[in-house]
């Protein structure tokens, strides 16, 4: 069974916004933060935004920062992906991801320990 699950993805234009969900499916556990990654066709897989739940602070990727926005519920295990300024270059499989152990490098897709199975964003311009 998939650990996380995501929502909310599709096609919009340029220009335009999307929110993105993930909430734990099923199992069990105890997360020190949540997390998203995306990649595009040919690609690797890219960090996009995290949420440390001990300390509420949040880590964005260069290219994303001040048009997208994460927030969540730690003892949920959900968390949310608001997008804005939409450009193509932003399409891509969006994942959700959780961290169990405290993991330091978070831009690392490797030091993630749950995943969910993706929701593709796409933008036309």
């Amino acid at each position: 069974q998939v650990p996380l699950v995501e929502s909310g993805g599709g096609l919009v234009q340029a220009g335009g916004s999307l929110r993105l969900s993930c909430a734990a499916s099923g199992r069990t556990f105890s997360s020190y933060g949540m997390g998203w990654f995306r990649q595009a066709p040919g690609k690797e897989r890219e960090f996009v935004a995290a949420i440390r739940w001990s300390v509420g602070s949040t880590y964005y990727a260069d290219s994303v920062k001040g048009r997208f926005t994460i927030s969540g519920d730690g003892p949920r295990n959900a968390v949310y992906l608001q997008m804005n300024l939409l450009n193509p270059v932003d399409t891509a499989v969006y994942y959700c991801a959780a961290d169990l152990l405290a993991s330091s490098l978070l831009e690392s897709a490797a030091v993630w320990d749950l995943w969910g199975e993706g929701t593709q964003i796409t933008v036309v311009a």
